[in-house]
């Protein structure tokens, strides 16, 4: 690899971190997002049971409880849980210290939180006297928590709060100018690249809060999670795709569309590059339906599956959001099918489609195939757990995970098979299992593990390369 080559991949590499570390505070939390959102939806004075009474929880669930989670999240990422407990103490004092929902703040004082006992912890590794540890843990936890928690009611709290108002106006100033569509001009490449977690809940999401608590709604939740460009897509390769990728997209549409795992849909992208322009101009498309039609959602969608969408969807503003999918799917339904009609098959596809046809003459699987993708042995002996891993840990990871399993279960294997997030791989994992573009963080993370990166979680003939060196 060029120099020039080695540093654009460690640029990604670190984004994507980057993007992984601001989507890990958000993602194990969903649950509470969706909490607050059902009970928005409900009980506010527009929602569909209307309740004065129930409706007083929607305020210190925004204000309180979800910030809190994500700082607490945010230290416990950094340092287990006493870093965890610093930063959701010191998330407090950005949250008294403003008058809007501090989602930004809780992602910069929760890590700090974090950081900071745990630079401490090892400073005085040591140097505690025998049956003086638990006095000095809580209190220096106590003290750090105390100055971090006044630091950031003084300090951060009035940046944080001026920045997210400074991008809360951006953000109306595009709306209002009929300029939000080119965004997904930026979206839709960037999700492709496993940042579409980092995308939506780590920017869309704080701001389209911020707006659903005045508005009551907020077209800011649709933008990345339309699954319309990624269904236009699936589409067309059913329809006008060869070989594997027409036979698992069938599988793929319900799994992206109804199950809400985007990630599905990326390595499609991934094997013809061009289709990025089908996803672009499908989700460039749907936005600018939603914002004619003042569509939006009072709260985040997750996963992005349809039902999610229609769940967070305010009383009477069904039509618009499905019209947006609609749109988007077919615009991106229409790009990607010309792509497809008029482009070459590579001679990857054609290998493929080959090795494919000699297996069904055959009648069974062929041991010449495994030439055509390349895996290092792996010693049955040294294998006891294989992690799955993605950005997230809860969608494409888990179905690779679920159809692994399922082979070594009736190869009769006594390995443990699981999915997680890339930031918390295990540190016993034997073999990790990633997708092409983030091997490199996974290695970086476990270098002494037996690594296989894949192009498709869904169907990987290194699955069965993987079984057969195990059986040996």
């Amino acid at each position: 690899m060029n120099e020039t080559a080695k540093d654009k991949s460690d640029v990604k590499v670190k984004i994507q971190r980057f993007g992984s570390y601001l989507s890990g505070m958000v993602m194990p939390n969903i649950g509470a997002f969706i909490a607050w959102g059902l009970i928005t939806a409900l009980f506010i004075p527009t929602g569909w049971l209307p309740n004065k009474d129930l409706a007083t929880l929607v305020g210190p669930m925004i204000t309180f409880l979800l910030p809190l989670l994500i700082g607490f999240t945010g230290g416990r990422m950094v340092y287990d849980i006493r870093g965890g407990v610093v930063g959701a103490t010191a998330t407090m004092g950005v949250i008294v210290g403003t008058d809007i929902p501090m989602f930004l703040g809780a992602m910069i004082m929760g890590p700090i939180g974090g950081y900071v006992i745990k630079k401490f912890d090892k400073l005085i590794e040591g140097k505690v006297k025998s049956g003086f540890e638990m006095l000095v843990n809580n209190f220096s936890a106590g003290i750090l928590g105390g100055l971090l928690t006044l630091g950031a009611y003084k300090g951060v709290g009035p940046v944080v709060e001026a920045l997210s108002k400074g991008l809360a106006s951006g953000v109306q100033f595009i709306v209002e100018h009929n300029m939000l569509p080119l965004a997904n001009v930026f979206i839709e490449p960037a999700k492709v690249l496993f940042l579409n977690n980092a995308i939506n809940h780590g920017i869309l999401s704080p701001l389209g809060i911020e707006q659903a608590t005045k508005a009551g709604k907020s077209i800011l939740f649709l933008l990345e999670t339309n699954p319309g460009p990624g269904l236009g897509i699936l589409l067309a390769y059913w329809l006008f795709g060869k070989g594997t990728a027409k036979q698992t997209a069938p599988g793929a549409v319900i799994i992206h569309f109804l199950g809400g795992i985007h990630e599905i849909y990326f390595p499609y992208i991934l094997m013809k590059p061009m289709l990025i322009f089908a996803a672009m101009a499908g989700g460039v498309s749907g936005v600018f339906t939603f914002n004619i039609l003042h569509a939006g959602l009072v709260a985040a969608p997750s996963p992005g599956s349809i039902f999610a969408l229609l769940a967070m969807t305010p009383k009477g503003g069904y039509f618009a959001v499905l019209a947006g999918v609609i749109v988007a799917t077919a615009v991106s339904f229409a790009v990607a099918s010309l792509i497809l009609k008029t482009s070459k098959a590579t001679d990857e596809e054609d290998l493929s489609s080959a090795a494919a046809k000699m297996e069904e003459m055959k009648g069974k699987k062929s041991s010449v195939t495994s030439a055509f993708t390349t895996q290092d042995e792996i010693s049955p002996e040294n294998v006891n757990k294989i992690v799955f891993a993605c950005d997230a840990g809860m969608g494409s990871s888990a179905m690779g995970a679920s159809i692994l399993r399922n082979k070594v279960q009736k190869a009769g294997l006594d390995v443990t098979v699981i999915n997680t997030a890339i930031n918390n791989l295990p540190a016993d994992a034997d073999v990790v299992v990633t997708h092409k573009d983030l091997t490199d963080r996974a290695k970086e993370k476990l270098p002494n593990a037996k690594h296989i990166s894949v192009e498709n979680f869904l169907n990987s003939p290194k699955y069965d390369e993987l079984i057969n060196n195990l059986k040996k």
